[in-house]
């Protein structure tokens, strides 16, 4: 059931993806009043496809706010990823070089666990309620004016929280003086697939070939997701499902017996693949979090843990402004998570181009990234370089929210 939207509230947060939700669940439980409105409607945000890994951090924090009974139930641990290059296969074992661990949880079920648990417990949340102009972010209390079953209303806040998205109205907001944004477009996409096909594989595997890169996850024991590079000008109807069957299975070879099964495809796409930071995340009383301020190649595995990070920093802030009168989280907010985004960038910048390739027929590229992951595959250190960044660096204000 939906319940009444006020016209108050302590905290209006903007967007119901998991940046809104996990930021609405984490204040509710602290006594925070809250109001998530969402432009687009229930059945649309629980099904988009997005990530699919969660990082150790992300998953204490679902554990310690009791919002893990959907991951714990039907997540898949995973301890590991396994690197193909050369012919061959190479396992980075991750507790053993960090002791934590990600878990293969779907965006799209992390997503139905938290909206069912903020309407369980009462917490107003809107759907098809699109913000149309927020205003007031310098004062102490800031507006936005939405459309929601055929009528505008304005929800007065004392903080808004934007958590909308790259294209939504957040970012705009937020005046150009002080501004700056940085991006960089890499000259290939992804080509992604669910199969209703068991897995080939334990792990994820990351394969880098002559042909391109490929990927090969899972969405269930039932189910696979898998991912090849192809142009960013790809025609998808171009790919009929045996020439990606093939094209996977090629990239995927190693010198041995594996082989890659294959099952009917039903889901294609073509994923643009760039990396996107604007700073700061804060005006006045207006917060930016997940994809309205970062965006990240889903090479790192980061985007959804990038959004966690976020949320739980900035809830741990609220929580103390309202507990104590203590605005110092909020005044440092930007400058902490960023330090955390441009870390994760930078690992999804290297994994991106360590094992994508080039279009210019770079073999000096080719052959230095070659030597990377022989690297990685025989040096304990470079290995527990990648196994941290991949499992995810310790969560910001965890302690503070259990």
């Amino acid at each position: 059931m939906t319940h009444p939207i006020p016209a108050r509230t302590q905290v209006a947060i903007i967007g119901a993806g998991p940046a809104g939700l996990l930021l609405g669940h984490l204040l509710h439980r602290k006594g925070v009043d809250t109001v998530v409105l969402e432009n687009r409607d229930r059945p649309y945000v629980e099904k988009r496809q997005r990530a699919g890994i969660l990082e150790q951090g992300t998953m204490d924090v679902l554990r310690a706010t009791g919002a893990a009974a959907g991951m714990d139930a039907r997540g898949l641990q995973h301890d590991g990823i396994e690197l193909r290059f050369a012919g061959e296969a190479h396992r980075i074992d991750f507790p053993a070089l960090t002791g934590r661990s990600v878990m293969v949880y779907a965006q799209t079920e992390v997503v139905k666990d938290l909206i069912a648990l903020r309407l369980e417990a009462g917490a107003p949340l809107a759907f098809e309620a699109e913000a149309l102009d927020i205003s007031g972010i310098e004062g102490e209390a800031p507006q936005i004016r939405y459309r929601h079953e055929g009528a505008e209303h304005t929800l007065t806040a004392e903080y808004v929280v934007a958590c909308d998205g790259f294209h939504g109205i957040g970012r705009r907001i937020m005046p150009e003086a002080g501004k700056r944004t940085f991006e960089r477009v890499y000259p290939f996409s992804w080509l992604g697939i669910l199969a209703d096909v068991a897995p080939s594989c334990d792990e994820l595997i990351y394969a880098h070939s002559p042909e391109g890169f490929a990927l090969h996850s899972m969405r269930s024991p039932e189910v696979s997701r898998l991912y090849l590079q192809v142009p960013p000008d790809t025609d998808l109807a171009q790919w009929s499902d045996d020439r990606i069957w093939e094209g996977l299975a090629r990239r995927f070879a190693i010198d041995g017996d594996w082989k890659l099964a294959t099952g009917p495809i039903t889901e294609k796409g073509i994923t643009p693949m760039r990396s996107f930071v604007t700073e700061p995340m804060r005006h006045g009383r207006l917060f930016l979090a997940g994809d309205a301020a970062h965006i990240v190649p889903p090479t790192g595995a980061k985007g959804l843990n990038l959004a966690a990070a976020d949320v739980t920093l900035l809830a741990a802030a609220l929580v103390r402004r309202y507990a104590s009168g203590d605005e110092s989280g909020l005044d440092a907010y930007s400058e902490q998570a960023l330090r955390r985004i441009w870390r994760a960038e930078h690992f999804s910048y290297t994994m991106t181009s360590m094992l994508h390739t080039s279009p210019d027929d770079d073999a000096f590229g080719h052959r230095l990234q070659l030597s990377q992951l022989d690297y990685i595959a025989s040096s304990k250190a470079a290995a527990t370089s990648l196994a941290e960044n991949y499992t995810g660096l310790p969560m910001p204000g965890l302690d503070e929210l259990a």
